[in-house]
Protein backbone atom coordinates (compact mmCIF):
# COMPACT_ATOMS: atom_id res chain seq x y z
CA UNK A 1 0.00 0.00 0.00
CA UNK A 2 1.45 3.32 -1.10
CA UNK A 3 0.22 6.97 -0.04
CA UNK A 4 -1.66 7.29 -2.85
CA UNK A 5 -3.82 4.27 -1.65
CA UNK A 6 -3.97 5.86 1.96
CA UNK A 7 -4.90 9.43 0.16
CA UNK A 8 -7.77 7.34 -1.36
CA UNK A 9 -8.82 5.72 1.21
CA UNK A 10 -8.88 8.59 3.25
CA UNK A 11 -11.38 10.27 1.10
CA UNK A 12 -13.72 7.11 0.61
CA UNK A 13 -14.03 5.92 4.26
CA UNK A 14 -15.74 8.97 4.80
CA UNK A 15 -18.16 9.42 2.02
CA UNK A 16 -18.35 6.22 -0.46
CA UNK A 17 -20.63 7.68 -2.44
CA UNK A 18 -17.93 10.10 -3.55
CA UNK A 19 -17.34 9.38 -7.59
CA UNK A 20 -14.03 7.40 -8.96
CA UNK A 21 -13.12 10.82 -10.83
CA UNK A 22 -13.75 13.07 -8.01
CA UNK A 23 -11.29 10.71 -5.77
CA UNK A 24 -9.04 11.17 -9.07
CA UNK A 25 -8.84 15.11 -9.13
CA UNK A 26 -8.23 15.50 -5.78
CA UNK A 27 -5.29 12.74 -5.60
CA UNK A 28 -4.26 13.06 -8.83
CA UNK A 29 -4.76 9.66 -10.56
CA UNK A 30 -7.04 9.07 -13.44
CA UNK A 31 -10.65 7.50 -12.79
CA UNK A 32 -9.47 4.02 -14.00
CA UNK A 33 -6.50 4.16 -11.78
CA UNK A 34 -8.40 4.90 -8.83
CA UNK A 35 -11.06 2.01 -9.82
CA UNK A 36 -8.19 -0.19 -10.20
CA UNK A 37 -6.80 0.78 -6.66
CA UNK A 38 -10.36 0.69 -4.87
CA UNK A 39 -11.28 -2.88 -6.64
CA UNK A 40 -7.79 -4.07 -5.27
CA UNK A 41 -8.16 -2.85 -1.86
CA UNK A 42 -11.42 -4.50 -1.53
CA UNK A 43 -10.08 -7.74 -2.94
CA UNK A 44 -7.13 -8.00 -0.28
CA UNK A 45 -9.69 -6.87 2.24
CA UNK A 46 -8.19 -3.80 3.41
CA UNK A 47 -11.74 -2.25 2.66
CA UNK A 48 -14.18 -4.73 4.16
CA UNK A 49 -17.62 -3.47 3.66
CA UNK A 50 -19.12 0.22 2.13
CA UNK A 51 -22.11 0.58 5.24
CA UNK A 52 -24.80 3.50 5.47
CA UNK A 53 -24.64 5.35 8.97
CA UNK A 54 -28.29 5.28 9.86
CA UNK A 55 -29.80 7.18 12.43
CA UNK A 56 -31.11 5.15 15.47
CA UNK A 57 -33.04 7.64 17.03
CA UNK A 58 -34.60 8.32 13.53
CA UNK A 59 -35.77 4.79 13.23
CA UNK A 60 -37.25 3.93 16.23
CA UNK A 61 -33.30 2.29 17.84
CA UNK A 62 -32.35 5.96 19.99
CA UNK A 63 -31.02 4.01 23.24
CA UNK A 64 -27.49 2.89 23.09
CA UNK A 65 -25.68 1.31 25.85
CA UNK A 66 -22.05 0.67 26.41
CA UNK A 67 -21.36 -3.03 27.99
CA UNK A 68 -18.84 -4.28 30.38
CA UNK A 69 -18.60 -7.80 30.77
CA UNK A 70 -17.01 -10.02 33.39
CA UNK A 71 -17.06 -14.03 32.62
CA UNK A 72 -16.46 -17.14 34.59
CA UNK A 73 -16.68 -19.43 31.46
CA UNK A 74 -14.30 -22.20 30.15
CA UNK A 75 -12.68 -20.92 26.74
CA UNK A 76 -15.22 -22.67 24.76
CA UNK A 77 -17.63 -21.05 26.58
CA UNK A 78 -16.64 -18.00 25.66
CA UNK A 79 -16.28 -18.78 21.29
CA UNK A 80 -19.47 -19.77 21.78
CA UNK A 81 -20.93 -16.69 23.85
CA UNK A 82 -18.68 -14.69 21.22
CA UNK A 83 -20.25 -16.32 18.50
CA UNK A 84 -23.98 -15.52 20.19
CA UNK A 85 -23.48 -12.07 20.38
CA UNK A 86 -22.09 -11.60 16.70
CA UNK A 87 -25.40 -12.82 15.80
CA UNK A 88 -27.60 -10.46 17.62
CA UNK A 89 -28.60 -7.20 15.80
CA UNK A 90 -28.80 -5.20 18.86
CA UNK A 91 -24.91 -5.86 19.23
CA UNK A 92 -23.50 -3.06 17.52
CA UNK A 93 -19.72 -3.72 17.92
CA UNK A 94 -18.13 -6.25 20.31
CA UNK A 95 -14.94 -6.24 21.61
CA UNK A 96 -12.33 -8.97 24.01
CA UNK A 97 -10.44 -6.65 26.09
CA UNK A 98 -7.49 -6.57 28.33
CA UNK A 99 -8.09 -5.44 31.90
CA UNK A 100 -10.55 -6.18 34.81
CA UNK A 101 -13.09 -6.85 31.90
CA UNK A 102 -13.44 -9.49 29.27
CA UNK A 103 -15.46 -7.79 26.49
CA UNK A 104 -17.01 -4.41 25.84
CA UNK A 105 -19.93 -4.72 23.83
CA UNK A 106 -22.25 -1.62 21.88
CA UNK A 107 -25.94 -2.45 22.50
CA UNK A 108 -29.06 -0.35 20.48
CA UNK A 109 -32.16 -0.74 21.50
CA UNK A 110 -35.46 1.15 21.25
CA UNK A 111 -36.28 1.25 24.96
CA UNK A 112 -34.84 1.14 28.28
CA UNK A 113 -37.45 -1.88 28.91
CA UNK A 114 -36.00 -3.64 25.55
CA UNK A 115 -32.61 -3.15 26.65
CA UNK A 116 -33.83 -4.65 30.44
CA UNK A 117 -35.18 -7.71 28.91
CA UNK A 118 -31.90 -8.28 26.19
CA UNK A 119 -29.66 -7.74 29.11
CA UNK A 120 -31.80 -10.07 31.48
CA UNK A 121 -31.98 -12.74 28.78
CA UNK A 122 -28.32 -12.53 27.70
CA UNK A 123 -26.20 -11.56 30.84
CA UNK A 124 -28.30 -11.77 33.92
CA UNK A 125 -29.52 -15.47 33.49
CA UNK A 126 -26.51 -16.87 31.96
CA UNK A 127 -24.59 -19.06 34.22
CA UNK A 128 -21.39 -18.46 32.72
CA UNK A 129 -21.38 -14.47 33.19
CA UNK A 130 -19.79 -13.32 36.91
CA UNK A 131 -20.63 -9.35 36.32
CA UNK A 132 -21.88 -6.73 33.75
CA UNK A 133 -22.29 -2.96 34.42
CA UNK A 134 -24.55 -1.07 31.56
CA UNK A 135 -23.36 2.68 30.76
CA UNK A 136 -26.26 4.07 29.14
CA UNK A 137 -25.14 6.73 26.29
CA UNK A 138 -26.17 10.20 27.04
CA UNK A 139 -24.86 12.33 24.25
CA UNK A 140 -23.18 10.60 21.21
CA UNK A 141 -20.34 13.21 20.88
CA UNK A 142 -18.50 11.18 18.08
CA UNK A 143 -19.66 8.31 16.58
CA UNK A 144 -17.20 7.03 13.31
CA UNK A 145 -15.24 4.33 12.04
CA UNK A 146 -12.81 6.17 10.01
CA UNK A 147 -9.01 5.63 10.53
CA UNK A 148 -6.24 8.44 10.52
CA UNK A 149 -4.61 7.55 7.53
CA UNK A 150 -2.18 10.69 6.23
CA UNK A 151 0.38 11.52 8.14
CA UNK A 152 -0.85 14.91 8.46
CA UNK A 153 -3.82 13.38 10.07
CA UNK A 154 -2.31 12.08 13.07
CA UNK A 155 -1.60 14.56 15.84
CA UNK A 156 0.84 13.67 18.88
CA UNK A 157 0.04 15.40 21.61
Amino acid sequence: MDQLDRKILSIFQNDTRRTAQSIGSEVGLSMAAVQRRLKRLRENGTIRAEIAQLNGAVLGVPITCIVTLSMAAPPKQLDNFKRQMRALPEVQQFYHVTGSKDFVLVVTASSMEAYGKFARKWFELNQNMARYETHAVLDQVKVGLSLPLHLSDLVTR
